[in-house]
């Protein structure tokens, strides 16, 4: 049984008006009807980042489907899971909900390859290319909607959670980030994002794999054990069921396997810690939304299935370094030609310096405009 009997309401994040993670760069009105983190939410779906995921590769960069996750859908998956479980445990659900949508933002085009050849790029000019970093410029720098600031002026809360949900930085190496408190842990909702992300990729990335063509259902049967565990339970269910819908249900078990487990998880390390506040949180000195040991080791196995026979496939291979070639000469083609940068981009230059301004400007492109650019200056 889920542990649906036993919120953390004591642990949630507090997404009052008076509260310190509501606090902006910029002081605003209080809204009417809406609390700050629901306002954050909103500005999330409204910001260009946001509606550019939709361009953007989740697994398959070169193929003709309008089936495959992009970027935004497997943002959107992420939220529903993320949300389902705050609700589930009593946390603050705007803030995750949030979070969960603004996880993604900084991703330049072209997924994971995308973002290893632009940090690769940049490293001779003693720059590095971090998606959870430029997100942060995103929002408090590139997205222009507002008169009176630069930025869509978010709460700390979100800020933070941004920044943290998935990696623990020091203010040694990032002195610029002292304000988001990297001594200590963040809160349970941001935490909660990095392994719902883990869980909504894995199966959806199956489910892509399977509709490709290059994850035949009978290897992954023998090859992952919580996958073939509730495929044989399904087909016993279903015995004359297509072979593809049997593993659609075994594929949604998986996803309700691991969101229950992940409650069942995070319980026992909160009660094992004797955590029993935000600030008890913030100080415990490691994560405490995790999964089982017993379904870490499951989801360890899925993953290392999903890297091998995937991600690593000779088709994505091939894909990822035809992408990573382009970010990389596109890279190089504009620190030649800084003047074939547009006007407003050009402008950074000065205060941002040119090889961080050309990453910035390749980050925000999706697959399809990234290719466009290219084969203008070929």
């Amino acid at each position: 049984m889920y542990p649906l009997s036993h919120p953390l309401i004591s642990l949630a994040a507090d997404g009052s008006e008076d509260s310190p993670l509501a606090a902006r760069r910029h002081q605003e009105p209080h809204h009417p009807y809406r609390l700050p983190f629901d306002r954050d939410r909103g500005r999330i779906i409204h910001a260009k980042a946001f509606r550019r995921l939709a361009g953007k590769t989740q697994v398959f960069a070169h193929r003709s489907s309008d089936h495959f996750r992009s970027r935004l859908t497997h943002t959107l998956e992420v939220a529903q899971v993320a949300r389902t479980i705050a609700s589930a445990l009593g946390l603050n659900e705007a803030l995750t909900d949030a979070l969960a949508l603004a996880h993604d933002i900084g991703h330049p085009p072209f997924g994971h390859a995308g973002e290893k050849a632009l940090d690769e790029a940049m490293r001779p000019y003693g720059l590095h290319f971090d998606h959870n970093l430029h997100a942060l410029r995103i929002v408090e720098f590139f997205e222009l909607r507002y008169a009176a600031f630069r930025g869509i002026n978010l709460t700390l809360g979100l800020r933070e959670g941004i920044i943290k949900h998935s990696h623990d930085y020091t203010v040694e190496e990032h002195p610029e980030l002292a304000e988001y408190l990297l001594d200590q842990k963040p809160p349970l909702e941001a935490q909660l994002i990095d392994l719902v992300d883990e869980i909504a990729y894995l199966t959806a990335d199956l489910d892509d794999g399977i509709a490709a063509g290059i994850l035949p259902i009978p290897h992954i049967v023998a090859n992952t054990r919580l996958f073939a565990e509730l495929w044989y339970g399904k087909r016993t269910l279903y015995p004359d069921a297509p072979e593809r819908l049997v593993a659609n249900e075994a594929l949604k078990g998986m996803l309700n396997t691991l969101a229950g487990d992940l409650m069942s998880g995070t319980l026992t390390a909160i009660r094992e810690a004797g955590v029993g506040s935000l600030e008890d949180v913030r100080n415990c000195g490691e994560r405490l939304v995790r999964l089982t040991p017993e379904m870490e080791d499951l989801r360890y196995e899925t993953k290392a299935y999903l890297y091998e026979h995937l991600y690593q496939s000779d088709e994505m291979n091939e894909s990822n370094a035809k992408a990573a070639g382009l970010v990389r000469d596109l890279f190089a083609a504009y620190m030649d030609h800084p003047e074939l940068l547009p006007e407003e981009h050009l402008s950074l230059v000065e205060t941002e310096g040119l090889a961080r301004t050309v990453a910035d400007y390749l980050a925000g492109m999706t697959d399809g405009f990234i290719q466009q650019a290219f084969s203008k200056l070929a």
